[in-house]
């Protein structure tokens, strides 16, 4: 049980001596679910997107490049975030486990109502039954997650009701966006602290026509849900925001925009019918892996943080930070005692500049058979017996393993990271073995192996060739010769990139020659020499990656990628950050 009455106390003893002077700020918490790192316009690396309220959020604050959760599932992350502790510390590791070491945790909630503030809980829990939500320390719940009566105990109107299962008819993210603007509406004479989980762009998906209108155009039908979803919680955003200005609460507001974790493609991307298990139309790429996975796709997630009174905006920042950094941040600012429980910091100093060093020398992940350590651009990633230690400043996408090159730096971090699972409950590097799926995700994601199920016969239809043929083979777009004394090359229409952009190629050789990049423009009616770059390959074999930057003007609509002679085989083409993986 919760000694909370002695909690509760020390803190207010500690309290009047540590905000005297000083208002305490409203936090909110917006946290999405299984919402890809790079699906946010603020990222400028898809452009179907249309989130202006997102954007704008990042615009009047911080948009950090490596911000991550702390397990790529929603239990055990969530149970991390509103803990401000590493869920692992109290036995919470994945989905389907037992709670009982969370009910033991002092949420968020719990703290800052210790501080005087109002407290509130909407959307998605999956940390218990919602009717216990209000025993972790929130005052208003209105727990909507899907298209179905909900527990709540207050209505969207802003009136108190006791706690119980209403029905609102209203589309549940739109109730959820709702729900908050009736929330500040009801404490906004008070501090407040709100945690609003969307259960978007998570499956099922069920975007109403209000938003798939929005989309309109050939793209994946799962793609345009997700876009759908995510533009409503841009909408819910926009209101939040609108709310607080209109009561003059904006500037001393503090927003955080996070998401859970990674997308979940299931490899194959499938565009099945209906809304419900599989890929959720969210993309992860550039970065590699996705939900389930210790994989930059699995735990990198989109993190934005505003404070217009206090931290400066437009800052993109670069230096790791993650979830558990939320909790401790709150503590804070609420002027309660510091608590060294806590396994996050403070994030105000870091972001306003104040202190120029990494918030974190490492950071540190378990979930079942995984575990990694970051530190500094090094990351060291144990999957079962599979091992990488990857340099993230020159390998962001996670595809070079240079563990043999680096033996006594992997062993390091690996012992730094064991010793670390030491304390954890219960202790160890990992707490089962790798299952077949997650054997098989590592195959495809980190060892460059076909995908079972693929078909590799089957080529993107978007990519054609000249003067050769195109198949698929464990894992490659192979492109043979079928001129002699041809170069071949492969085309692509549809593009939409305006301006400048790169071009990465991961690929296998053994010719000599040149990898080069030709490029037609909105307007032009044929490509022009002047258009194009190459650059010569490693012609020793092997794979190797090559990055192209396409001084392009205009709008870029056709491209061709000119080969060596004889055959190459493309692991992944990318795009202006649009990737093609084979």
């Amino acid at each position: 049980m919760k000694n909370f009455a002695l909690f509760a106390l020390l803190q207010l003893v500690a309290w009047p001596c540590l905000i005297v002077g000083a208002e305490k700020p409203n936090i909110i918490v917006i946290y999405t679910d299984d919402h890809g790192w790079p699906d946010i316009g603020a990222a400028d690396i898809y452009d179907d997107l249309k989130t202006p309220h997102i954007d704008a959020l990042a615009a009047s604050g911080v948009r950090a490049t490596n911000g991550y959760s702390t397990a790529p599932q929603c239990i055990p992350s969530r149970a991390g975030l509103l803990s401000g502790r590493s869920q692992n510390r109290f036995g919470v590791e994945s989905n389907g486990v037992d709670l009982a070491g969370f009910n033991r945790q002092f949420t968020i909630a719990e703290r800052l109502k210790t501080a005087g503030y109002m407290t509130g809980q909407i959307g998605k829990w999956h940390l218990g039954p919602v009717h216990e939500i209000s025993d972790h320390g929130f005052d208003d719940v209105y727990s909507k997650n899907a298209n179905r009566p909900c527990f709540a105990n207050y209505t969207l109107d802003g009136k108190t009701i006791p706690g119980q299962m209403v029905s609102d008819g209203t589309y549940h993210l739109d109730a959820c966006s709702k729900a908050a603007v009736a929330f500040i509406n009801r404490h906004h004479g008070n501090p407040f602290f709100l945690y609003l989980a969307y259960r978007a762009p998570h499956v099922p998906l069920d975007a109403p026509e209000k938003y798939l209108s929005r989309f309109p155009g050939e793209m994946p039908e799962r793609r345009r849900q997700a876009l759908a979803m995510i533009s409503a919680m841009d909408d819910g955003v926009g209101q939040i925001v609108a709310e607080l200005q209109k009561k003059n609460l904006y500037k001393n507001t503090l927003i955080f925009y996070i998401g859970d974790n990674g997308a979940p493609l299931k490899i194959h991307k499938l565009d099945a019918p209906g809304g419900g298990p599989g890929w959720d139309g969210s993309h992860n790429e550039p970065m590699n892996g996705e939900k389930g996975m210790l994989t930059e796709g699995g735990i990198r997630v989109p993190f934005l943080i505003s404070w217009p009174g206090r931290i400066p905006g437009g800052v993109v920042y670069d230096d790791p930070i993650w979830t558990l950094d939320v909790a401790a941040t709150a503590v804070e600012l609420a002027g309660l005692e510091k608590d060294q429980t806590l396994d996050g910091v403070n994030l105000i100093p870091f972001l306003s500049g104040e202190i120029k060093e990494p918030p974190h020398s490492s950071l540190k992940w378990r979930w079942v058979a995984q575990s990694a350590i970051r530190k500094g651009d090094w990351k060291f990633l144990k999957g079962g017996n599979r091992k990488y230690l990857f340099d993230l400043g020159a390998d962001p996408k996670e595809k070079r393993n240079l563990l043999v090159k680096n033996q006594p730096l992997a062993s390091a971090m690996e012992s730094e990271l064991a010793a670390w699972a030491g304390d954890l409950q219960p202790p160890g590097i990992d707490v089962a073995s790798m299952s077949p799926v997650w054997e098989a995700y590592f195959d495809f994601y980190l060892e460059g192996k076909a995908a079972k199920g693929a078909n590799p016969g089957r080529v993107d239809r978007q990519w054609q060739s000249r003067n050769g043929t195109l198949k698929r083979e464990n894992g490659n777009l192979v492109i043979s010769p079928q001129k002699k004394n041809r170069n071949p090359f492969i085309v692509i229409d549809g593009l939409k990139i305006s301006g400048s952009f790169p071009v990465e190629l991961e690929l296998e050789s053994a010719n000599s020659g040149s990898i080069g990049v030709a490029w037609r423009s909105q307007g032009q009616k044929d490509f022009v020499p002047a258009q194009r770059v190459s650059k010569d390959i490693d012609p020793t074999g092997g794979r190797q990656i090559v990055v192209l930057q396409i001084p392009a003007q205009g709008k870029t609509i056709h491209a061709r990628v000119h080969l060596p002679k004889g055959e190459t085989r493309i692991r992944s083409i990318s795009f202006d950050g649009r990737q093609w993986e084979f």
